[in-house]
């Protein structure tokens, strides 16, 4: 790394990299705020604070995915734990009681079972999910993410995985049938 390319207060972040991780550090942030997308920006720039003014100092111990999405989940927990809970309750009860139905295309149709599936999972097993599957980090990253040992990582890792074939076992059923082709 350059060192003109180095956080003043966190001379082991280079800015081209931060740079390089926003995307996938903004997802990360939609789905800590239940895709609210202010919430989120609001959420993305206060990490950027803690990262820049070196309240959260990047050591080399994990990478530097691992630690920015550490640091965005940590935020996450601390400042919007209420707000999450209300939120989830509420599209919970959107869910079970929806005003209109509207019948989706094939694609959407499935799609949606698969989330519905994946938002029933304990919320444990629901982060794991996300982080190893749409964020791309291991499991031992994602449990470091998560605050968890590498050990309750891949219990909670599996246990999403048998929950999830056994709730979508009829969509592959459907597959050979052809009821969604």
């Amino acid at each position: 790394m350059r060192d003109d390319d180095a956080l003043d207060n966190n001379p082991n972040i280079a800015r081209r990299e931060l740079a390089e991780l926003h995307d996938d550090l903004f997802g990360w942030s939609m789905s800590r705020c239940d895709f609210d997308r202010v919430m989120a920006e609001d959420l993305m720039q206060q990490a950027y604070m803690e990262v820049l003014t070196g309240r959260a100092r990047f050591q080399g111990g994990s990478t530097l995915k691992t630690f920015l999405f550490g640091v965005v989940q940590n935020l996450a927990r601390s400042r919007f734990r209420r707000r999450t809970i209300r939120l989830r309750l509420l599209k919970t009860a959107a869910v079970e009681h929806p005003t209109a139905i509207a019948m989706p295309a094939t694609d959407s149709r499935r799609r949606d079972r698969v989330w519905a599936a994946v938002r029933a999972l304990p919320a444990r097993q629901r982060d794991i999910t996300e982080l190893v599957f749409c964020r791309e980090l291991t499991i031992q990253e994602a449990s470091a993410v998560m605050g968890i040992s590498v050990g309750s990582g891949r219990v909670h890792y599996d246990r999403a995985k048998k929950s999830l074939a056994a709730s979508l076992a009829d969509l592959r059923d459907d597959d050979k049938t052809g009821a969604f082709a």
